[in-house]
């Protein structure tokens, strides 16, 4: 039996056969894993300790302990990576979805907009979900949300999706701090849990796709296409004021729609 060992995946972790651990790292960018001949050594590995035994080439070397021990490190952290441009190109799935929020003045006039690729061509614009009592985080969450209803609708169809959100807040709500909020009754230590409502449906949407859509962050306004346009579409559902969430419906020039106010 081999013990393996993901640092970085859907999931992290030690498992015990590559079909699960194929699930969890399967088209999941920069993927983290490795197999260990004993659980001994994956638990050493995981954990950044090293491991002697008297099997030949048992022990986890210095450098692979180095890296481990920083990955443990940055995901008891919480934190997550930035995806660039290229990274983001690089991504082999069939649909990229990107999403952005507004809101003017925050609190305000909120709405939310999504950008959807498909095999790295734009095929479609949404905007809307405007509320004039908004805040910048629900209007994240609200195209957040949608996003992941396409990709429920797409991995249906037997396409595979990753999403790119420009909110770190969204994005550790659904995948990160959701979890321990539900173990503790939906309580945090801190105080109110704000957008609760909103981030529950998410949180039980992404629990049942989770293992096939990656959630990826993606820094505002550095010039990537997808984010561009879904930003100019949260303030077009502004403007608009769209309580829908509703298809562009003019054809899809991207220069044009480019040259609209940012926000």
């Amino acid at each position: 039996m081999k013990f393996y060992v993901i640092w970085k995946g859907r999931e992290t972790g030690i498992f015990t056969d590559w079909n699960t651990c194929k699930r969890h790292i399967d088209k999941f960018a920069g993927a983290k894993y490795k197999s260990f001949k004993t659980r001994a050594e994956a638990e050493a590995a995981y954990s950044g300790k090293r491991v002697s035994t008297t099997s030949k080439n048992s022990s986890v070397s210095p450098n692979q302990i180095a890296t481990h021990s920083k990955l443990k490190k940055k995901s008891t952290a919480q934190t997550i990576k930035t995806y660039t441009a290229k990274e983001i190109d690089a991504i082999k799935v069939d649909i990229k979805i990107f999403t952005d929020g507004g809101c003017e003045p925050n609190p305000g006039k909120a709405g939310s907009g999504l950008a959807l690729y498909h095999e790295n061509a734009i095929t479609e614009l949404w905007y809307g979900l405007y509320n004039p009592a908004g805040t910048n985080n629900t209007a994240e969450l609200n195209a957040l949300h949608q996003a992941l209803i396409m990709a429920e609708d797409n991995l249906a169809k037997g396409k595979s999706v990753a999403i790119f959100c420009d909110s770190k807040y969204s994005i550790q709500s659904v995948i990160q701090w959701a979890s321990g909020w539900e173990k503790n009754g939906w309580k945090k230590k801190t105080g109110e849990i704000k957008n609760l409502a909103l981030i529950k449906a998410m949180f039980a949407l992404h629990q049942t796709i989770k293992h096939k859509v990656q959630v990826l962050h993606v820094n505002g306004h550095v010039g990537v296409e997808g984010n561009e346009l879904a930003d100019r579409m949260s303030i077009m559902a502004i403007k608009s004021r769209e309580v829908d969430f509703a298809l562009y419906p003019d054809q899809i020039d991207i220069e044009k729609i480019l040259r609209m106010r940012a926000g």
